[in-house]
């Protein structure tokens, strides 16, 4: 962690990544043809504002990951660990034997000059990539697809892993980080080791200026309001939310512990055992 004199108000509490010590890439710019413009949205769709607290920021450009990785059985060459502004962990930059270059998610542990290989039984090593039903019980592992040759959907960012606990009936049992259990095909892809950038969730902002480079736009409290502006609004002074049944959004729907996940919806049936409550 980088720790910042207090040499103003917004420094005192201010920490970050010291990316000096992580990153290896010798050029500033990305791999240019990995690379694509990236329009702004600022949380609008069609002109109207369909998530709140968006817009400005600083100026990204979008590196294309693959998430796939299906270049199978061709060892590939970590060429250098860098920074993704459109993403929490880090990214690696591996070069394949026939001379392809991609961006894969960097795991913790992964060095410049390593070899790493997609394929269906590989050595259990950092940075490989394989299917789960050759990955033993105990082991990390994070970008996990969860249909065969679909691409990682999940365990994707910075400090991230899953566990895999037990393989039953061809498919693996998976730890996943909210301690949630879940059953995914062993046909399915994994790969091996935990995301970089874990002290990502140690980081603090420090002051409001720095959530505005990131894009985030202030939020107002619902009890500054008026009345006719959000539920919590209005009274005299500091005044309660008064509503009997609880908080609300400003659009009027119950808000904190409602649970908004579909009765039916398909991945139940996957789920061994739903995450553990927070006290």
């Amino acid at each position: 962690m980088k720790i910042y004199k207090s040499t103003t108000p917004g420094r005192r509490q201010m920490t970050g990544i010291d990316y000096k010590k992580v990153l290896t890439s010798n050029k500033s710019e990305p791999y240019k043809p990995l690379v694509l413009p990236l329009k702004k949205k600022a949380g609008r769709n069609r002109g109207r504002i369909s998530v709140r607290h968006q817009g400005g920021g600083h100026k990204k450009k979008y590196r294309i990951i693959d998430f796939k990785q299906d270049k199978f059985n061709i060892p590939a060459i970590v060429e250098s660990i860098e920074y993704d502004p459109n993403r929490s962990t880090f990214i690696s930059l591996v070069r394949y034997q026939d001379g392809e270059r991609r961006y894969i998610l960097a795991p913790d542990g992964l060095k410049v000059g390593e070899e790493i290989i997609m394929a269906e039984q590989a050595p259990l090593k950092t940075g490989n990539r394989m299917t789960l039903k050759n990955i033993p019980v105990g082991t990390f592992v994070h970008n996990i697809e969860l249909y065969p040759r679909g691409g990682g959907k999940i365990v994707r960012s910075a400090g991230n892993y899953a566990q895999v606990t037990a393989h039953e009936g061809g498919s693996a049992h998976l730890t996943l980080p909210s301690t949630e259990i879940r059953m995914v095909q062993e046909k399915c892809m994994a790969s091996i080791g935990s995301l970089s950038n874990a002290e990502h969730r140690f980081v603090t902002i420090g002051k409001a200026g720095r959530t505005r480079w990131l894009g985030v736009r202030p939020t107002v409290r619902g009890s500054a309001m008026n009345p006719c502006d959000h539920p919590h609004g209005g009274g005299e002074g500091r005044a309660p939310i008064g509503l009997r049944r609880g908080p609300k959004t400003p659009w009027g729907k119950q808000a904190y512990g409602v649970k908004t996940r579909k009765r039916k919806k398909y991945s139940n049936k996957f789920i061994v055992r739903r995450r553990k409550k927070k006290k």
